[in-house]
């Protein structure tokens, strides 16, 4: 008989659940809204209790569609964002919001609220730093922690546990504060090589407490090992059983890369992509990337070395150039009554556009920091920059506005591959998961400007199934979880680059690391004021 798994996903707009077979083939999904709540600039916030709820709503959608039993589910793995949540003493939601609203107990992970205090941080060159790339980002967690023990420490004092969010989901399951080696290497500057935390870099920033007064008490384990079964209120709301066992959980981004890793992982860089994007490579090698997280010891692959590179702003510098031009609304309205998407429209109007002009994109270059840059540059305060603009406001006006920015990524993109290259990676080939894996455009210009081939996994939500690869791994489906990886994990469509572009590529790539430097003089000019 089959033995079947669940994975749950929860990203930053929505909670998905899929029901697996031990073959990695989906019966079942389902997907439901969260909240998102923006009190202030540069602050993003979720609520725990809806993120749970919509967790809940997704098992129960997702096992009715597959068919199966509650009886015959063996295993559930989750993955979430890198987005911290704060529980009570009574393990209630605490606020962590200027607004004081107790339901907003999550900072998300693209809250960039802690700037300061990871120049703070960042400013101890304390040794642990060169695991996370020389920097921390305020995308990560204690420069968060330390904002909120700064600037609200009475509600910072009502503060009992502190979780990542995909921990979060794993005690909520199972009454458990059974803690990931991936959350905490990544997040949190635990040290997974030396089973221990960063405690001198806690010292000089005064968060020893986080460890001392039990915010991150239990235990650390390795990924895919048995958290504990469902409690049986977890189970009643899930509508799974008590007998489900309940794997440790892993970072969304590191899920699908769990997912898309392929036979050949030390020559494969995995891109999960969404909002940002996030470039996964391993080693067998302890290898330091300057301006790339890692190496994290074991926080995806089991006994291998881990490299987290990533973008900032990916499908989001998509989106907002799109909804930025004044031709968006008639576009819209345009792919409501043809019944495509708007991603379809441009790209149709981009090979229009090329079929006129080989050489199209010559003199229009976008530099897509617009959310900062999180690898290699490590440096959340640059910014966006565009030459070529005029006062053309047409659909052809936005088509290669469009088709920059995805260039822009892909630039990125090669970018980090370079910097890992420089530092001994030999990296040939692309793995793909995520919504830009549904545009040709997207990955077209991905295997163009890297020179790379582009892989893209067999199931489309690679993300949820390398969460389900754990509940395998957990309930014994499988005896270890690269053997989890190896029976479900399939490879899809693959896109070769076009080497008669390589030549274009290398100069708007030129361009592209130049107008960082521009960038860089037009600060520096300004600076005396």
């Amino acid at each position: 008989m089959s033995k079947y798994v669940i994975g749950v996903d929860v990203g930053s707009g929505s909670a998905r659940a899929g029901v697996f077979d031990e073959n990695g083939v989906r019966l079942g999904m389902g997907v439901f809204p969260i909240l998102q709540f923006r009190p202030k600039k540069d602050h993003v916030e979720q609520s725990s209790n809806d993120i749970w709820m919509q967790v809940c709503n997704a098992v129960h959608t997702a096992v009715i569609e597959s068919c199966v039993q509650p009886k015959d589910i063996h295993g559930i793995g989750f993955d979430a964002t890198c987005s911290l949540v704060a529980l009570d003493s009574d393990d209630q939601p605490a606020t962590v919001s200027t607004s004081g609203n107790n339901n907003q107990n999550i900072i998300m992970w693209m809250d960039h609220r802690a700037i300061d205090e990871a120049r703070e941080i960042n400013a101890t060159k304390d040794k642990a730093l060169r695991y996370v790339g020389g920097e921390v980002s305020p995308e990560m967690e204690l420069p968060k922690i330390l904002w909120l023990k700064k600037y609200l420490p009475e509600r910072y004092g009502n503060i009992s546990k502190l979780f990542d969010l995909a921990d979060y989901l794993v005690y909520q399951a199972t009454g458990k504060a059974k803690r990931s080696v991936c959350t905490k290497s990544c997040k949190w500057n635990y040290l997974a090589h030396e089973n221990d935390w960063a405690r001198n870099l806690l010292e000089k920033v005064n968060l020893t407490d986080i460890i001392e007064d039990g915010k991150v008490e239990g235990p650390i384990d390795d990924l895919g090992i048995p958290a504990g079964t469902l409690t049986e209120k977890a189970a009643k709301e899930l509508g799974l059983t008590t007998s489900t066992l309940v794997s440790t959980g892993i970072i969304d981004a590191h899920a699908g890369g769990l997912a898309i890793i392929g036979d050949e992982p030390e020559s494969t860089l995995a891109i999960i992509g969404g909002t940002s994007s996030c470039h996964m490579a391993v080693s067998k090698n302890e290898t330091f990337v300057p301006g790339v997280w890692g190496p994290y010891w074991g926080a995806m692959l089991p006994d291998y070395w881990l490299l987290e590179g990533g973008q900032s702003a990916a499908g989001a510098l998509i989106d907002h150039v799109i909804r930025s031009s004044s031709e968006y609304k008639t576009l819209r309205q345009r792919a409501e009554l043809e019944k495509r998407s708007v991603y379809e429209i441009l790209n149709q109007k981009v090979l229009e556009l090329e079929n006129d002009n080989s050489e199209l994109m010559s003199n229009f270059h976008m530099l897509g920091y617009h959310h900062g840059n999180r690898s290699p540059r490590a440096n959340p305060t640059l910014k966006g920059m565009v030459t070529g603009l005029s006062l053309d406001e047409s659909l052809e006006s936005l088509a290669i506005e469009y088709l920059a920015a995805i260039q822009s990524v892909a630039y990125g993109t090669r970018h980090i591959i370079d910097a890992m290259r420089q530092s001994g990676h030999a990296i040939t080939k692309i793995t793909m998961c995520g919504g830009g894996t549904k545009n040709p455009l997207w990955l077209r210009e991905h295997a163009d400007i890297t020179g790379c081939d582009v892989v893209l996994s067999k199931e489309p939500e690679a993300v949820i199934l390398g969460a389900a690869m754990l509940g395998a791994c957990a309930s014994g489906v499988y005896p270890t979880l690269s053997d989890a990886v190896k029976n479900m994990g399939k490879e899809g469509e693959r896109v070769t680059p076009n080497k008669s572009r390589s030549e274009f590529h290398a100069k708007k790539y030129r361009v592209f690391l130049e107008m960082y430097e521009d960038q860089m003089k037009y600060k520096a000019m300004m600076a005396n004021l």
